[in-house]
């Protein structure tokens, strides 16, 4: 498969936003303005960021998703980030795209893995 990592960030961001507005909603979240308080800690390019470095140095990654990984951090980027430095929005972009690589290699326990040490860091 050859889906420009962007297009697998894309995909990747909306599967991971899911992911984390339902475990918000399960532990009994269901005001708008508490969802989208505590939805920043999963969801923003920096805690992004972080996320993807601790889930890096616990050596949590095989090779092919850090290939994933670094084709995103790698990948040129023609607009300047919102809120964010360009290092962070890179590595957050990283974590997307190998979301949406694994979803579209129908990988769904391993995006399980995955998004549940996210969610376990965010806490």
């Amino acid at each position: 498969m050859d889906i420009n990592v962007l297009a697998l960030a894309y995909m990747g961001d909306a599967i991971y936003e899911v992911y984390i507005r339902k475990y918000l909603i399960e532990n009994n979240i269901v005001k708008v303005n508490e969802l989208q308080k505590n939805s920043i800690k999963y969801v923003s390019a920096p805690n992004q960021a972080e996320i993807l470095k601790n889930l890096i140095d616990m050596n949590f990654f095989n090779s092919d998703e850090l290939d994933i990984i670094k084709r995103a951090r790698n990948h040129k980027c023609n607009h300047k980030p919102k809120n964010t430095d360009m290092i962070t929005y890179k590595n957050a972009t990283g974590i997307e795209a190998l979301i949406g690589y694994l979803y579209f290699q129908n990988k769904k326990d391993r995006i399980d893995d995955i998004m549940f040490k996210v969610l376990e860091m965010g806490k």
